[in-house]
């Protein structure tokens, strides 16, 4: 798996409450008295959501793509046999890149 695969699991989430009409936010801690404050970037959950299923299923699609290419690297046809596995090839690869392309338009 790769590095991104629990990227969900590990973006800390702070529940807060955001004022509809200047946009302020709010999320209450106690204070232990050693606080500063800082300056963060914040992005809605939703987004980052979205975003989160697009890499998810851009990777599915690279892990396809990997495979087909693999496949063409390391394979040797029998003799004579070369035509077959390269149209048994290509039929995979139209495949794959229709189901890219169906993918890309549904987002």
């Amino acid at each position: 798996m790769n590095e991104n695969a629990d990227l969900g699991d590990e973006a800390g989430r702070i529940v807060a409450w955001q004022c509809i009409g200047c946009g302020r936010l709010e999320g209450p801690q106690p204070c232990v008295g050693v606080c500063q404050d800082r300056k963060v970037t914040l992005v809605a959950a939703d987004a980052y959501d979205a975003v989160l299923a697009r890499l998810r299923e851009a990777e599915a699609r690279l892990a396809t793509l990997e495979s087909l290419a693999r496949r063409m690297a390391l394979s040797t046809p029998r003799n004579g046999e070369w035509e077959r596995s390269f149209r048994a090839l290509q039929v995979e690869a139209l495949r794959v890149m229709r189901e890219a392309a169906r993918a890309v338009n549904i987002a």
